[in-house]
């Protein structure tokens, strides 16, 4: 039985096998390899005795020392209303075209900033979208001090130029370390969910217009958990959240994108 959400997952393992680069039979040749609690560390894939007291000692020797001083995940929160941070997520439209949407996230305030769509992300094009944005955000930036990255190509001297013109200091977080921009990742993990795994993108004109309609009920009407329940355009200095009587008020739900997700408030 088909069902609405049958033709995204027909479409997700279409992407899946056009991204998918791994030489025919590769599979099958690691899985034939051989135990893998003996086979040769170095990769020729025949066993060897003691292969795995030899390992363990390259692991051991390969780890680094131990470090002082505060964690990723403390740092990021001491420094929270001082941080934005900065990723691409990527979206594979429904005749598997890949475009890339660069994304900005305020980790004081949650506040989500789409800064542009394209098909090729290439330095020229990220150092527009940051000018932009720059300017879109006038006195909002000087409130910050650090802006969080990855190490990607798309971010050149030029993007970083921008910022550091604003007084920011740019933080690149350490190869392979999600973690280190947690806050950001987490959101692009929200978008894909909310997304594109439930609609089918057609263009990239269809994906702006369901990106803006997303950022604003992402910015007004969802509550973080990070920011005590509160939106990203909450003001801070009202309540968190207000008891509503049910006995003399009514819910009203309002659907985003067309009931793929909703927003409730008391009716007035």
């Amino acid at each position: 039985m088909v069902t609405p959400a049958t033709l995204p997952a027909w479409h997700r393992r279409l992407v899946v096998r056009k991204w998918d680069y791994k030489p025919a039979g590769s599979r099958a040749a690691v899985r034939g390899s051989g135990d893998p609690e003996t086979r040769d560390p170095h990769g020729d894939g025949e066993p060897h005795v003691g292969a795995p007291a030899a390992a363990r000692r390259t692991r051991e020797a390969r780890r680094p020392a131990p470090r002082t001083g505060p964690t990723w995940k403390q740092f990021l929160a001491a420094q929270a209303r001082t941080i934005i941070a900065t990723d691409f997520l990527h979206v594979d439209t429904a005749l598997l075209q890949r475009v890339y949407v660069l994304v900005f996230i305020e980790h004081g305030t949650r506040r989500l900033h789409v800064a542009g769509i394209t098909a090729n992300p290439d330095g020229a094009w990220t150092a527009q979208q940051a000018r932009n944005l720059a300017m879109a955000l006038g006195e909002r930036l000087e409130g910050m001090r650090f802006l969080l990255r990855d190490r990607g190509g798309q971010f050149t001297g030029q993007v970083d130029a921008v910022f550091e013109s604003c007084d920011l200091r740019i933080l690149k977080s350490p190869p392979q370390a999600p973690r280190a921009n947690a806050i950001c990742e987490r959101l692009i993990g929200t978008l894909r969910r909310e997304l594109p795994d439930k609609i089918l993108i057609i263009n990239q004109a269809h994906l702006r217009t369901v990106l803006a309609e997303y950022a604003t009920h992402y910015n007004t009407a969802r509550p973080h958990q990070g920011i005590a329940q509160r939106v990203p355009d909450h003001d801070s200095d009202l309540p968190v959240a207000t008891v509503i009587d049910l006995d003399t008020a009514r819910i009203r739900r309002r659907p985003v994108l067309g009931g793929i997700t909703n927003e409730y408030q008391a009716a007035v």
